[in-house]
């Protein structure tokens, strides 16, 4: 009876040790850095450096980005427009994580009335983005969780909009319902979703375009599926909105600050998330690598790629 009892012991000693060791090969970290606005000028270049080096200094498995990668594409200069997603790549390159590019509006290629292309240029609007680094919208699979990056943008009147079109629509119902009603989602999206900037600084002109016009019509889908988190960009704001205990829209600052590369940004230092998954539980922090410490001690220089 005693061996009988030290056997059943041991068994569950065995068990517990294995599920808990599964749940630790379960559990992950990565990192949301949006709003790079890499250019040439102001010293964006060094400024990213300093990212990339806190970036590689922390445990995380793979990093997402939230669009805005360079500043930028949108008034056309073919020459130019390629040499700064050359610069962007050359930059992340240095990661030593794999990184997930998005798609920001300052990535449209020649959309503004100025640009000396137009739609017929095979580069315009989504062209030269995807010539560099694929597909506007994807998804794939980590550690149990679904990631979803989406396209947020159009273009209208020679302006971007906020509108996810019917095509991607129908992709992103069919890739949820794939993936299951279970299994725990990550969208990423340049332009928000739901956010309270607005509320907090009602006399900026520049949430005005924030928004996505057909926003409720993609929440429902959501909805319907376990979407915990729906990373977003472009307003440089940090908030983190948990909507009726279900899916939290996080916002995440920016990487050039704001204003972008003045190094006095008023409302949250330059910086990014780095968030941490244990089982379905998600917590984060927010890192400043510390440019704004930085700026008055550099001279500006031009970095040409």
């Amino acid at each position: 009876m005693t061996r009988f009892l030290t056997l059943i012991v041991a068994m569950c000693l065995v068990t517990a040790c294995a599920q808990q060791k599964t749940n630790t090969e379960d559990n992950f970290s990565f990192l949301f850095i949006t709003d790079l606005h890499l250019q040439h000028e102001r010293n964006a270049y060094q400024a990213f450096q300093l990212a990339t080096d806190t970036i590689n200094q922390l445990k995380a498995d793979f990093v997402l980005t939230g669009g805005d990668l360079v500043f930028d594409v949108m008034r056309g200069n073919l020459n130019r427009s390629d040499s700064l997603f050359n610069l962007y790549k050359t930059a992340a390159a240095a990661i030593n994580k794999k990184v997930y590019p998005c798609v920001g509006n300052h990535d449209l290629f020649g959309i503004y009335p100025e640009s000396d292309t137009g739609p017929d240029h095979p580069d315009y609007k989504y062209g030269m983005f995807e010539r560099h680094f694929g597909a506007t919208y994807y998804s794939f699979d980590h550690k149990g969780w679904h990631f979803i990056v989406l396209n947020s943008l159009d273009v209208k009147d020679q302006k971007y909009i906020g509108y996810i079109d019917d095509a991607q629509k129908e992709w992103l119902a069919k890739d949820l319902e794939a993936s299951g009603p279970g299994t725990p989602v990550v969208v990423v999206s340049h332009l928000p979703f739901i956010s309270t900037i607005r509320q907090k600084y009602p006399s900026s002109g520049a949430v005005q375009d924030s928004w996505i016009i057909n926003r409720n019509e993609i929440i429902e889908i959501f909805d319907q599926y376990n979407v915990r988190l729906v990373l977003q960009g472009h307003v440089h704001f940090l908030e983190d909105l948990h909507l009726e205990n279900k899916t939290r829209y996080i916002t995440g600052g920016a990487i050039a600050g704001r204003p972008s590369w003045r190094g006095d940004s008023t409302r949250i230092k330059e910086g990014f998330l780095h968030f941490h998954v244990n089982g379905e539980e998600v917590t984060w922090d927010y890192i400043e690598y510390g440019w704004h410490k930085h700026p008055d001690k550099v001279p500006y220089v031009t970095i040409n790629f």
